[in-house]
């Protein structure tokens, strides 16, 4: 009789509408490096155009998703055992921690909260809107529900004139798996 190796564990990533969402593989390569298998879900804007989905289906064998499934349709990924959320938009920080579940990823978001799923978030929001009273709000809002937040991104150069690197891999270290 042969044992059947312990499926590994699932990472939903959750993409948001952020230029730096463009090098999303970076974050799904990490993760396989660290034994999940990885779902992608993305806000339906950034469908259009901000990460090149054939990379991203090609890197996790799976399609990505942005839209609920119809009624009878079986789930395309396992529930979760974590989740990120990465780049994740002030839009979609604020959407959640109020409840609203508009799309997919919100819903999903909204769901997992609930089920006691660990959440990190890797948050890349212009410093103007950092400073939005909302903002703050919902920040604190979801950490109170036990959301892990990275360092905010804010994409703006440097002294040295150059961007700083978007640290995907710190959200697989904010979930402590690997």
């Amino acid at each position: 009789m042969t044992e059947q190796a312990a499926p590994k564990p699932f990472l939903y990533v959750v993409v948001c509408a952020a230029g730096i969402a463009a090098d999303v593989s970076k974050l799904i390569t990490a993760a396989r490096e660290r034994d999940w298998e990885v779902g992608v879900i993305a806000t339906p804007v950034a469908m259009n155009g901000f990460f090149d989905t054939a990379v991203v289906e090609a890197r996790t064998g799976r399609p990505v998703r942005s839209a609920w499934r119809t009624p009878g349709e079986p789930r395309p990924f396992p529930a979760p055992d974590a989740v990120v959320v990465a780049p994740a938009t002030f839009n979609t920080v604020n959407k959640w921690a109020a409840g609203i579940a508009d799309t997919l990823a919100l819903g999903t978001l909204c769901e997992v909260a609930g089920l006691g799923v660990p959440v990190a978030v890797l948050p890349c929001v212009a410093d103007a809107l950092a400073a939005h009273p909302a903002y703050r709000d919902s920040v604190e809002r979801l950490r109170g529900m036990g959301v892990r937040f990275g360092e905010p991104y804010t994409g703006e150069p440097g002294e040295d004139g150059d961007r700083p690197e978007f640290g995907w891999e710190r959200a697989l270290d904010l979930l402590g798996h690997g």
